[in-house]
């Protein structure tokens, strides 16, 4: 077994294990900048996997939903992947339109029963 820590020149006290989430939480639980940028491939994956099971369900083909965004079919394909640097929310609102959907955007706490939501 490979030890994570050492390749990584980090000093670890955590027991031994191979549970990848845990070990990639212990290397980067004192790097935000390392956090911030596992917090957004997380998010882009989710964008993209969204935008693909919206497509599949609405029977559109790559370049049947670009030609209709007005986008590269390799930008649309990127964005499935979770691969793409641009507003991928912007081209999701994009698409709810274009198959007659609506989007909606909530954002509920955690402690309480509050929410805020929007509708596009």
């Amino acid at each position: 077994m490979v030890n994570l820590a050492a390749v990584f020149g980090v000093e670890s006290t955590m027991k031994t294990t191979t549970d990848a989430v845990k070990i990639i939480q212990n290397l980067v639980k004192d790097d935000r900048e390392m956090q911030q940028t596992i917090a957004k491939a997380y998010l882009n994956a989710k964008l993209g996997q969204l935008i693909y099971d919206t497509r599949q369900q609405a029977g559109l083909t790559h370049k049947q939903l670009a030609d209709a965004l007005g986008i590269e079919k390799s930008i649309l394909e990127d964005l499935e992947k979770g691969d793409y640097d641009g507003d991928g929310l912007i081209i999701l609102q994009e698409i709810a339109k274009i198959i007659n959907y609506s989007l909606k955007i909530e954002l509920s706490s955690n402690e309480s029963d509050t929410s805020l939501e929007i509708t596009v």
